[in-house]
């Protein structure tokens, strides 16, 4: 009788803690949005300013490649392979961000650094959620909602007043808190998925 009661509490725990928000692990993988400013940092030491095709692809390349790494480490190795991510992070904002930087040329009012964000997560997103998609059932739901978080993460970066003329190669950390807090979010819910199904 004891081992079934026991057995009814744990099931009846596992149920209870499904579609929560796992509040330390979100709290970890937002403070990897420290990530995105030594991104900046590193790309813009190689490339400079993100003004021409060469400049963001590479810019994009080594900015994705240092925020999958920050990603990858803030998730507790959750998000997949590091080799697999980090290849896609960078993959896939080296081409995001060559073809969102070209189709704004390269300018950095509000509307076009948001539609450059746009256009960087419709590349970006598919090559991560591929990833995802791996290991968790809702993990194609990345890529729907990347356009719309590096859209954001701009629009926050500009509307504070940062000086975004100096096209940078990606948005700072009032940007990048709010995409790793959403991002969170939505990580929490593909992970639950794969909890329910359980």
């Amino acid at each position: 009788m004891e081992n079934a009661a026991d057995s009814r509490t744990a099931t009846s725990s596992r149920r209870d803690s499904r579609g929560r928000v796992n509040w330390p692990r979100l709290a970890t993988w937002t403070a990897g949005f420290i990530a995105f400013p030594i991104a900046g940092l590193a790309g813009r030491a190689v490339i400079g300013n993100v003004d021409d095709p060469i400049s963001a692809l590479v810019g994009g390349g080594i900015a994705g490649a240092v925020i999958g790494t920050g990603q990858w480490l803030a998730s507790r190795r959750e998000v997949g392979e590091p080799v697999q991510w980090i290849g896609a992070s960078a993959g896939g904002m080296g081409v995001g961000l060559l073809a969102g930087a070209a189709a704004v040329n390269y300018e950095t009012e509000i509307g076009d650094l948001a539609l450059m964000g746009a256009i960087t997560g419709v590349a970006l997103g598919p090559a991560q959620a591929i990833v995802l998609a791996r290991r968790w059932r809702r993990g194609w739901t990345w890529a729907l909602a990347m356009p719309a978080l590096w859209a954001a993460g701009w629009s926050v970066t500009t509307a504070i007043g940062v000086d975004v003329e100096r096209q940078y190669v990606v948005f700072g950390s009032a940007g990048a808190i709010t995409f790793m807090v959403i991002s969170g979010l939505l990580m929490e819910w593909i992970r639950a998925g794969a909890e329910d199904s359980r």
